[in-house]
């Protein structure tokens, strides 16, 4: 049998890039005379800007202090030890990085015993442990707590979370065995499940506290100090901790159940880790943690070596990395500066812009359209959302009179954009109707100002083609709802020059959105990606596939809703409308659906109804099926699902034969960003390479192997 060391050694190795953590072990006197106390702080090195993580060397470290406490408890020398972290963080679990290069399923079975043999030594020392979570604690740096006897939280914890399932693992160093243990299984799945899957949902320290993870809670600014006065009148007895039983009965079942329901509405059986999570939770019930443990490291070296975890960790880093910095974006040097900016339009998605850039660039925004009243009710919409930001707190008095003081309304564009640097346009989606709105702005606008179209599917060289300076004509694409999700298509037309598309990468940062750099092809890349998986969910079922079938064969692929789902939030018209823009530049690929032009023609705002009688789940609307007319070509969902993957493998692989993107990996970006692409999936090209598809339809994968997937 190896040793701990021996086992770290060997991982760390493998890992030779480690940002290595030190655990410092420091002693004083704890205060009312409570005796010796021993202190481990974890620190990496490096400000809060860098978080503290564990890699093998790190486990090692942290296991050498141990070895030094453990002998001076066992000599009588302490009466307890703490550990901590350095300001602002205390850990926020493993080294992701050294996962990513993991080949063999024992290499990655060491990773969980390593860290499970070095944690249980702090529940097992001969004096009590004490957690302080000062900062920041995710995954392995809140199960490193759990093992402690006790555990205190500051106030001012911004972020506290188990997010493995999430990435595509399971919290396996005793988060899955000891959390419901600790606080009740249904907290736990909470925790461990629901917050997860619902976009890495964190806690702050009083959620963290009102839990039951921690025993005490104090103000971050004499956190430490707090803790350790807290820690003596325990350790003297003048404090007991009571924790509520935890039910052992049926409420754990339930709790079972719940978390896989909330799993199955998330990701549909697509991927496995929330379900591993919940087979580890439902065994704990008889609180035997070692058994546990074992499961959580069978758990943890399965899904290392699984595809979804690669793909997670891949998402990750391309919204955290790639998304920070775009491919293809001109030197941040040649952008200039903006310190107005005008709006054309003020219906709801101007004005949404207008309340975007007011709050991010704090400078004079001014909206303008064809009459007053249209114009008043846009600035009353960006009004009307400040005084909601004062309402919930998020802004103060000063701050919401002078956003109101920076938004304004006017009819003549001369006046309203001679002194503006960046101009966006939101109208009609009609070429003719974006050219003239167009040349009027160029013939107010200074002549460096830009000039940006907010364009889902139209050509933004045609847009420029009769303007003077089409130069500085840059397509800058908002994906609906403009508050929330983070893409930013930024397309450069054949004119466009380098300064201005520079500036839009600028303006894109202050608005702190994700840009990525896209050629000028018809709908960019979201909505052409989105078109084809729809036009061929719309083709199968125009060719005599019932709706439901065709609806449940892209169900395993866990999407956030299904696509008539997501047709009724796009708006049948619009969908229609991308369709056909399209049709106009592919036809032999995307058709136009005689049965989606019937729905919208009838004026219907989808397919479905939904009734309080069946809990509001969507059920097909008889008057649309009385307008579907279908052939008799029906396929089952497998044929329905290899269909619409195909189709999607196909137009990817053509997109990056045209250069639409710089590489598969901002394909991947946009659709996460833009249309909540799951991260399981890492995208779709992981997905598609994962499943043979892009083999079989292109050839060849479109991520070379160990790009999201295990290394060869």
């Amino acid at each position: 049998m190896s040793t701990t060391a021996e086992l770290l050694k060997g991982a760390a190795e493998l890992f030779p890039d480690e940002v290595v953590t030190s655990a410092h072990v420091r002693h004083f006197e704890l205060p009312a005379n409570a005796g010796k106390f021993a202190l481990i702080t974890l620190d990496n090195g490096f400000d809060h800007t860098k978080p503290t993580t564990f890699g093998p060397q790190s486990l090692a470290n942290l296991n050498a202090a141990i070895d030094q406490v453990e002998a001076e408890a066992a000599n009588g020398e302490i009466v307890g030890v703490g550990i901590t972290g350095k300001p602002f963080i205390f850990a926020v679990g493993a080294d992701l990085k050294g996962v990513e290069l993991l080949k063999k399923h024992d290499e990655a079975l060491a990773i969980g015993k390593g860290g499970h043999d070095v944690f249980k030594r702090l529940s097992a020392l001969a004096v009590p442990t004490f957690a302080y979570y000062n900062g920041a604690a995710m995954g392995g740096g809140v199960e490193v707590g759990l093992h402690c006897t006790y555990r205190t939280v500051s106030k001012a914890l911004p972020a506290f979370s188990l997010p493995e399932v999430f990435l595509g693992l399971v919290p396996g160093w005793g988060g899955c065995a000891i959390l419901p243990n600790l606080i009740g299984a249904e907290k736990a799945v909470s925790v461990i499940i629901e917050n997860s899957l619902n976009q890495n949902r964190q806690l702050k320290g009083k959620q963290v506290f009102e839990l039951g993870i921690a025993d005490a809670i104090f103000e971050g600014a004499d956190f430490l100090e707090q803790s350790l006065i807290w820690t003596a009148s325990v350790l003297k007895g003048d404090v007991t901790v009571d924790r509520p039983e935890v039910d052992r009965g049926e409420a754990w079942d339930q709790a079972v159940a719940k978390g896989r329901a909330i799993a199955d509405s998330k990701v549909h059986g697509a991927a496995p880790a929330a379900y591993r999570a919940l087979d580890i939770i439902e065994a704990a019930k008889d609180g035997d943690l070692q058994k546990g443990f074992d499961a959580e490291d069978q758990a943890l070296a399965d899904l290392i070596m699984g595809g979804e975890l690669r793909s997670g960790i891949y998402a990750f880093n391309l919204v955290q990395k790639r998304g920070k910095r775009p491919a293809g974006a001109p030197d941040k040097s040649l952008a200039r500066p903006v310190t107005k900016v005008g709006v054309v339009g003020a219906g709801l998605m101007a004005s949404q812009l207008a309340l975007l850039f007011l709050r991010r660039l704090e400078v004079p925004v001014v909206l303008t359209d064809i009459d007053q009243e249209r114009v008043d009710k846009g600035v009353g919409y960006v009004h009307a959302e400040i005084e909601k930001l004062l309402g919930k707190g998020r802004i103060n008095q000063d701050k919401a009179n002078r956003l109101k003081g920076l938004v304004s309304g006017v009819l003549d564009k001369a006046e309203g954009f001679a002194d503006a640097d960046f101009i966006i346009e939101a109208v009609f989606e009609e070429m003719s109707v974006k050219q003239k709105v167009f040349a009027e702005v160029e013939a107010v606008a200074p002549a460096h100002a830009i000039l940006a179209t907010n364009t889902s599917s139209l050509s933004v060289s045609e847009m420029a083609s009769k303007l003077q300076h089409p130069e500085r004509v840059v397509g800058f694409h908002f994906f609906n709802p403009v508050a929330i999700l983070p893409l930013l298509e930024i397309v450069r037309g054949e004119k466009t020059d380098d300064a201005s598309l520079a500036t839009a990468f600028g303006v894109a940062k202050k608005l702190k959105k994700t840009a990525v750099l896209t050629k000028d092809a018809p709908a960019f890349v979201v909505n052409r990606i989105l078109t084809r998986f729809m036009g061929e969910i719309q083709n199968v079922i125009d060719e005599g596939t019932p709706v439901a079938v065709a609806e449940k064969g892209v169900e395993p692929l866990g999407l956030p809703m299904s696509p008539l789902v997501l047709l009724e939030l796009v708006g049948p018209a619009i969908g229609l409308h991308v369709s056909e823009t399209l049709n106009r530049s592919f036809p032999e690929r995307f058709k136009v659906s005689p049965n989606l032009k019937a729905v919208v023609e009838a004026g219907k705002r989808g397919f479905y109804v939904y009734n309080a009688e069946n809990g509001f789940k969507p059920e097909l609307d008889p008057e649309v099926a009385a307008l579907l007319k279908q052939g008799d070509v029906v396929l089952t969902e497998e044929q329905v699902r290899d269909r619409v993957l195909d189709a999607v493998a196909q137009e990817i692989g053509l997109m990056l034969e045209e250069g639409v993107v710089a590489e598969a990996q901002d394909i991947d970006l946009c659709l996460i960003t833009g249309a909540g692409w799951p991260f399981h999936l890492g995208g779709i090209t992981p997905y598609l390479d994962r499943e043979g598809v892009s083999e079989r339809v292109n050839g060849k994968r479109f991520l070379a192997q160990g790009v999201a997937s295990v290394p060869a």
